[in-house]
């Protein structure tokens, strides 16, 4: 059940009493576990901001957040009061998301290790006592599976390590892991044989192989090797014949209008150095003209003594 947003006289009094460093010291030294306590130097309290809440979460929230010097780095004491008649099934997911939160905040001070928060009920509702877990685990269809997953580390697929003849046998996603694993190769041929392979066995649709050949000009398409690479797989795949030469003249048109561009900047900037000199050139006749000395006309101008000379009439 959700909470008004409108705060109750028992939010107010709460707050009132847990803002004050000195009775949340005595509320954590008699309500913390002591294995916790130990690690929690309390003479740091530091009431913290309720910003770091999602607007969402809120109307949920008693905005009481305190922090402190641990044995093991800054952590987190989060306060949290509950008060619904009606004990909350969620509230152990609830406490949860309010950690995570205040972990997020922690890490975008500027630190560079998580902090330990301990989330803390305070429950006086009618149902007595509290009848639901408070271990967000247990909220699970099979907590015993939730623990499993997350009480270690999750899953990784490091394709950087993973042998090129097990990816060959990765059926549907075989193209993608190969290609993302030697992405960075600088001469992509030597993989042209396995491409070719795994394009054969027809496990790609044209939205995906579209994507894949749209990737591989992005990262590729400016290297020569690369053409020589779209053509060997044309010749090894006739079926993508007309997409792997479709690329190869991207990437010749690509190379044309590079050079055009190239081109037409040179002469630009040859057009205006020409310009540039002229100018000075015309300067100088004009200082000469007026008598002024032809080394100061020099160091002015940034021509040679012999350019100012040629403009002697």
């Amino acid at each position: 059940m959700k909470k008004s947003s409108t705060s109750t006289p028992h939010d107010a009094l709460f707050k009132t009493f847990l803002k004050y460093p000195e009775t949340a010291r005595d509320f954590i030294e008699i309500h913390l576990p002591s294995r916790l306590r130990t690690l929690c130097d309390l003479t740091t309290l530091e009431l913290k901001p309720a910003s770091f809440i999602e607007e969402n979460l809120r109307a949920y929230y008693s905005d009481v957040l305190w922090s402190m010097k641990t044995s093991e780095g800054d952590g987190y004491i989060y306060v949290v009061i509950e008060h619904q008649s009606s004990p909350d099934i969620h509230m152990a997911f609830r406490l949860m998301r309010y950690a995570i939160a205040a972990m997020q905040s922690h890490l975008d001070a500027g630190h560079d290790t998580l902090p330990l928060v301990v989330p803390m009920l305070f429950y006086h509702g009618i149902d007595t006592p509290y009848p639901f877990s408070l271990c967000w685990l247990d909220e699970f269809d099979n907590p015993a599976l939730a623990h499993q997953l997350y009480l270690s580390a999750f899953p990784l697929v490091d394709i950087t390590v993973v042998p090129d003849d097990d990816i060959m046998q990765h059926r549907r996603v075989a193209l993608l892991e190969l290609m993302q694993k030697y992405i960075r190769r600088r001469d992509l041929m030597g993989l042209a044989d396995k491409v070719a392979s795994l394009l054969t066995t027809g496990t790609t649709n044209d939205s995906q192989l579209k994507a894949l050949f749209n990737y591989l000009l992005i990262q590729h398409g400016h290297k020569p090797r690369f053409s020589r690479f779209m053509r060997k797989l044309a010749q090894q795949v006739p079926g993508y014949k007309e997409s792997t030469m479709n690329i190869v003249e991207k990437i010749r048109r690509a190379g044309q209008r590079k050079g055009l561009r190239e081109g037409m900047q040179r002469g630009l900037e040859k057009g205006l150095a020409e310009g540039r000199r002229e100018e000075a050139l015309r300067i100088a006749g004009s200082m000469l003209e007026d008598g002024l000395p032809r080394e100061l006309i020099v160091r002015i101008t940034g021509l040679s003594e012999d350019d100012v000379k040629s403009q002697r009439h």
